[in-house]
């Protein structure tokens, strides 16, 4: 069995998931400030992965980065840089379809918390970078540890959009998601069942992981 899709997955997760908390992080806590028209334009374009089909999203990615026009064809020309069927264009694409699942959980809960954790930070001289870093982070544990496992999980099991802008090249592009649709084709069973396993129990790991752990924090002191 060629353990190199499970390995490129494992990258394309832990790449995807440490590249959306530093994006998702600070998006996630403007959005939870108020609201206002653009707010809500922006909310809907980063929810819309969540409903849209893969593929639409994969077909709008590969036209936008095809080196043979428009955008795609600047940055292939002025800075030698191609996303399509390259891993830096799966990266791209996980990004932005992941990118709901590292938003919503930690935006609700930051708006969850009350107003006076806040204010009382600001009174004691705290600036608002230490009021995020110090107060407001360490109360939302739980669903920033919600937000990092399922985006990872859920970047592990994308197959349309990375099919779609990646391709199947072998060692560059071709995940386990795309190496067990390879292997149904060939009417390979044994693999294909393979890299379904592992695929099942890492997400499977992950997501009881999560379970158990929220579930531990949710316990008083006096449990």
């Amino acid at each position: 069995m060629d353990f190199s899709p499970i390995w490129l997955t494992l990258k394309l997760a832990a790449i995807t998931t440490l590249l959306l908390f530093l994006l998702g992080l600070p998006l996630a806590w403007w959005l939870s400030k108020g609201r206002s028209f653009i707010k809500t334009i922006i909310e809907a374009v980063i929810t819309m992965p969540l409903v849209l089909p893969p593929s639409v999203l994969g077909f709008y990615l590969l036209l936008a980065f095809s080196p043979q026009r428009g955008f795609g064809k600047w940055l292939s020309e002025t800075f030698d840089v191609q996303f399509v069927f390259s891993f830096q264009g799966l990266v791209l694409a996980s990004v932005i379809y992941s990118l709901p699942f590292m938003v919503g959980p930690i935006k609700s809960a930051l708006q969850q918390l009350p107003a006076s954790l806040a204010q009382a930070s600001y009174t004691l001289g705290k600036t608002r970078w230490r009021t995020f870093k110090g107060v407001l982070l360490p109360n939302i544990k739980p669903s920033l540890i919600t937000a990092f496992v399922l985006t990872f999980a859920h970047t592990l099991g994308e197959f349309g959009v990375v099919l779609m802008i990646g391709g199947s090249i072998p060692n560059v592009t071709r995940v386990a998601s795309i190496a067990v649709y390879d292997s149904v084709e060939r009417m390979d069973y044994e693999a294909a069942n393979a890299y379904s396993l592992i695929l099942f129990v890492i997400t499977f790991v992950l997501v009881t992981g999560v379970f158990i752990f929220n579930k531990y924090q949710a316990k008083s002191p006096l449990e």
